[in-house]
């Protein structure tokens, strides 16, 4: 047997690296320049972690996708 194929040919094959994709938990994904970045249980705490990236890289997209509604809000700085 080659060296580095100790799995057993019964075992179904394991995806590739750039496959595998972290479990989608929350209702609320946190996105950046359309890329989502993670994932949150309540509207609240997604804006909150958006509002932090947005004030360190203002010319970012940060958007909160809600999947149950389909709906994309785009998170903006405060205005004073």
């Amino acid at each position: 047997m080659p060296a580095g194929k100790d799995t057993d040919p019964k075992d179904p094959p394991l995806p590739a690296l750039s496959q595998r994709q972290k479990p989608e938990i929350g209702q609320f994904r946190l996105q950046v320049d359309r890329q989502t970045k993670a994932s949150f249980t309540t509207y609240d705490a997604a804006r909150e972690a958006g509002l932090e990236i947005k004030k360190g890289y203002p010319v970012v997209r940060v958007a909160v996708y809600d999947v149950v509604e389909c709906v994309n809000q785009i998170i903006e700085l405060p205005t004073a």
